[in-house]
């Protein structure tokens, strides 16, 4: 099993807060902020922020209380990096399931995961051990989490192996990460965004 700097799961599960709307994105920069320099910055402040900037034509999101995509999660990091004096950057790159683990070994970075899908195909999201579906949605729709732990012993409910495990905004006072099969995980991760291509990835350094 590898996880996130080599913490245990009931510490990264710590840093997972509840979200309210289409606010993901800015739960993952905030949660990788905090994780790097013990800085925390409030999600939804940023999420706001974004909205007040589009009217302004700083285009940080697809529409006001809409998506991020993962090159606009790159900007928002690097406004933050300007505006506060962070040493921190970000970079978007086109992942590999490979290179993924090697990833959450590395001390100063934290990598970000967006997922696509299209009407009733939402990939399945697990909480810890449960086996239970949290991710229902009918909806075309997307998701960004911070890729936590990599673990292909890993199974929810006794009869879903699922290796993938995020640090993911849908619970306060988290026990356990969120965790995806491999096939979820890579069919969702795999989707063809426009001007992104399949395996966006988004890499959080901190700049020593």
């Amino acid at each position: 099993m590898k996880t996130l700097h080599n913490l245990p799961e009931r510490d990264l599960a710590a840093h997972q807060s509840r979200q309210i709307g289409n606010t993901c994105t800015f739960h993952a920069i905030t949660t990788a902020i905090r994780m790097l320099l013990d800085i925390r910055i409030d999600p939804q402040a940023l999420s706001d922020e974004a909205d007040r900037l589009w009217w302004r034509g700083r285009f940080l999101r697809v529409f006001p209380g809409w998506a991020v995509n993962p090159r606009m999660q790159v900007r928002v990091v690097q406004r933050l990096q300007k505006t506060l004096q962070l040493p921190i950057t970000a970079s978007f790159h086109r992942g590999t399931a490979a290179i993924l683990p090697e990833l959450l070994t590395i001390p100063d970075l934290v990598p970000i995961i967006t997922l696509i899908w299209f009407r009733h195909q939402a990939p399945a999201i697990y909480y810890g051990n449960d086996g239970r579906n949290l991710n229902t949605s009918n909806s075309a729709g997307g998701h960004t989490m911070l890729l936590a732990a990599y673990d292909p012993a890993h199974q929810s409910g006794g009869q879903h192996a699922t290796p993938w495990g995020f640090i993911n905004p849908w619970r306060d006072l988290a026990a356990s990460l969120y965790w995806m099969t491999d096939a979820d995980f890579r069919k969702g991760w795999g989707f063809r965004l426009p001007f992104n291509g399949p395996n966006p990835l988004v890499l959080v350094r901190r700049l020593d």
